[in-house]
């Protein structure tokens, strides 16, 4: 019960990052696309650090302490990601979602306002880091967790800021847009309670759910994240902001993991 309750915390922590970083949006500033592409890129960075140092190297490590062979833990990981990615491809599938540069997806019906498509996406894009924060820490490992949860918070600023950038230029107030942003922040602890209470409830299960939350994660960025961070021929400073957010999250989950 414990590591439910702190891996739902640390979730909901890393999710309301998400309105932190939107704050900016009060004052009179004015982000170019360059800078929003550096921000996309360093929390696609993050995200793809936790991916590797966070979930695939410990989940084969869990694997291999709870008995498997080094192949067998390889093929868990390698059945485990493949299981996330196609469970983030079914949910845009079948989810109508709007992107903020790709436009709209599944959308059947004209009159579904946009910003329920925009509150899809995010949606979509958030549930695999509250399921990995959760993850983490749902193995009673609480020194495993922090870094996650820290990396996700970390990313989480410069995105909840680019969502709320995104908002005002919609014509969307600016309150309006600092409410959204904290919705779709609050979708992470719901996915960080439903990782923490599989791997408490089954511990077995841990190896499977590092690697599926690796996979969502892994699908998010090359179909997300990366193509967003290079509208525009901003591919260069999208890559600037994937080695800085890689680096950062690396460093992070090498001196507090």
């Amino acid at each position: 019960m414990e590591s439910l309750v702190i891996g739902a915390m640390a979730s909901l922590g890393a999710g309301l990052a998400t309105v932190i970083g939107a704050l900016p949006i009060l004052l009179p500033i004015n982000l170019t696309q360059r800078i929003q592409g550096i921000m996309l890129g360093f929390g696609g960075g993050v995200m793809l650090a936790a991916t590797s140092f966070s979930l695939i190297v410990p989940g084969t490590e869990a694997a291999v302490a709870q008995g498997q062979s080094q192949a067998s833990a390889a093929l868990i990981i390698v059945a485990g990601v493949l299981l996330g990615g196609v469970f983030l491809q079914l949910a845009h599938r079948f989810m109508p979602h709007e992107h903020f540069f790709k436009g709209k997806e599944n959308v059947t019906h004209n009159n579904l306002k946009r910003i329920w498509l925009f509150i899809a996406a995010i949606t979509i894009h958030n549930f695999p880091e509250g399921l990995a924060v959760g993850v983490n820490f749902g193995n009673n490992n609480i020194a495993d967790g922090i870094p996650v949860a820290l990396g996700i918070g970390l990313q989480n600023i410069p995105e909840g800021l680019v969502v709320a950038l995104s908002l005002v230029a919609e014509k969307y107030s600016a309150g309006y847009a600092l409410w959204i942003t904290l919705l779709t922040g609050l979708v992470e602890p719901i996915g960080g309670l439903i990782g923490a209470g599989v791997v408490s409830i089954a511990n077995f299960i841990l190896p499977w759910a590092m690697a599926f939350a690796a996979g969502a994660m892994l699908f998010v960025i090359s179909d997300e994240i990366i193509p967003e961070s290079h509208r525009k021929g901003l591919e260069k400073e999208g890559t600037i902001g994937v080695m800085l957010g890689f680096v950062v999250m690396m460093f992070l989950d090498i001196t507090l993991g």
